[in-house]
This record gives structure tokens, C-alpha cells and sequence, in this order.
């Protein structure tokens, strides 16, 4: 598994707009679709809200990837 380290400067992200940050998805149409599908997971559990509020500390999985959120 890859890992990738995502240092962000406010309090939150949003889950679609952090996968586009960290360059998983080269749209957020196609980061929406990921995230509808199931196939991502926020500390653990899968997690299909889009917005949902990514903080310091969490860790996202997609596929191969894992994203820490510092």
C-alpha cells in the first residue's frame, strides 16, 4: 500500500476535495463517483458522504492508496 502524507492548514477538508488534493482523482465528479461506490474507507470504515469532514489525523484508504491527513 502506498502511502501519501496530506498536510492541511484549516480545520477540515472535504472528503471529494481531498481526494483531488492528493491527486487520486483529476476531477470531482469522478471523486464523487469513488466515494459513491464504496470504495473508500475514513479510519477504518467505508464512507460514502462525500463532504464529509476530513481532519487532522484521519486516515483515508482508496484502493492502494492511503492518505494521512497531518
Amino acid at each position: 500500500m502506498e502511502e501519501l502524507s496530506i498536510e492541511i492548514y484549516t480545520e477540515f477538508i472535504k472528503l471529494d476535495a481531498l481526494l483531488k488534493f492528493a491527486g487520486l482523482c483529476d476531477t470531482g465528479g469522478f471523486a464523487k463517483e469513488l466515494v459513491q461506490q464504496g470504495v473508500v474507507k475514513v479510519n477504518g470504515e467505508t464512507c460514502t458522504m462525500r463532504g464529509k469532514k476530513i481532519r487532522s489525523g484521519d486516515v483515508v484508504t482508496v484502493d492502494k492508496y492511503k492518505i494521512i491527513v497531518q
